[in-house]
């Protein structure tokens, strides 16, 4: 492949979807997660191989047993340090020749069209290619474009203490491009996001928002400040509904100290929810 500004031949580009994160505000595996019987993993990796020859899972050391993983080709974190840039330049080490599509596993609304622009308009000359944040206007780093070239000042950043890919590009030569879908680097971290990207992409498995009774007793009533609420959720579980209510109120207990309970009888963490359910979270209660 040849860069049609310098006449200089570029690298061949392979995919790294990264899905090495420990999706703790979604309390679920966001690789997992599934949309229209596959999951987002899957859909991440099947849109980069119809743009590039080699698609690559971005794994933490332990999870390359896991079964949404295992069965794909996979680059285990092989630097010190976590987060995304430790996948990028373990990927960069593993195939040192190689530009790398990288893309987050989390991110419903990409398409065949943004991708296939983002490699259009990549410039091999520069670290990297990436698009511009619809959010923020800042450079979006897990879905870009990152080239060979970008190892050894990835390598300095991180040994001078950086580790957030995205200061790292607003601190290099990169080439902005704009998005021509403002929703397509939306992602999915909690509960009630993936919700609604489910209805937004008209799922099957559309769920809808609800009225729940809330019931807190003792520690949870006092980081709750109050004692009942009545709460719209799009949460499908018990345990949905707990990582949402956990991330508002900051609540310090975790699932496994906490009994729950709906419409008075106890339950699983699995049950589904529905409209005008009571539920009640029930602390370890002190004293013998």
């Amino acid at each position: 492949m040849t860069d049609s500004a310098t006449g200089a031949a570029s690298a061949p580009v392979y995919g790294l979807v990264l899905a090495g994160g420990s999706s703790s505000r979604m309390r679920r595996d966001k690789a997992a997660l599934p949309y229209q019987g596959e999951s987002q993993l899957d859909r991440a990796c099947a849109l980069a191989g119809r743009h590039v020859d080699r698609v690559f899972v971005s794994v933490r050391a332990g999870q390359d047993t896991d079964p949404v993983r295992a069965r794909r080709q996979m680059i285990i974190d092989s630097v010190a340090g976590g987060g995304p840039i430790v996948g990028i330049r373990s990927a960069i080490a593993a195939h040192p020749d190689v530009a790398w599509l990288v893309l987050a596993c989390d991110l419903p609304f990409l398409s065949d069209a943004a991708v296939a622009h983002l490699l259009a308009e990549r410039d091999p000359n520069l670290v990297a290619t990436a698009y511009r944040s619809a959010h923020d206007g800042l450079p979006e780093p897990l879905c870009a474009v990152w080239e060979p070239k970008a190892a050894d000042e990835l390598a300095a950043n991180q040994a001078g203490g950086g580790s957030c890919p995205r200061k790292f590009l607003m601190r290099h030569t990169v080439k902005i491009i704009e998005l021509l879908d403002l929703k397509a680097l939306d992602n999915v971290n909690t509960p009630g996001e993936y919700a609604q990207a489910l209805r937004l992409l008209g799922s099957g498995s559309e769920i809808n928002p609800m009225q729940l009774k809330i019931k807190y007793y003792a520690l949870m009533r006092e980081q709750a400040g109050r004692s009942e609420e009545t709460v719209e959720t799009e949460a499908a579980t018990a345990a949905d509904l707990y990582s949402e209510l956990q991330a508002r109120h900051g609540f310090t207990l975790s699932r496994e100290q906490l009994k729950v309970a709906v419409n008075s009888e106890f339950s699983t963490w699995s049950r589904k929810l529905a409209n005008g359910d009571a539920v009640v979270f029930i602390p370890p209660v002190a004293g013998g």
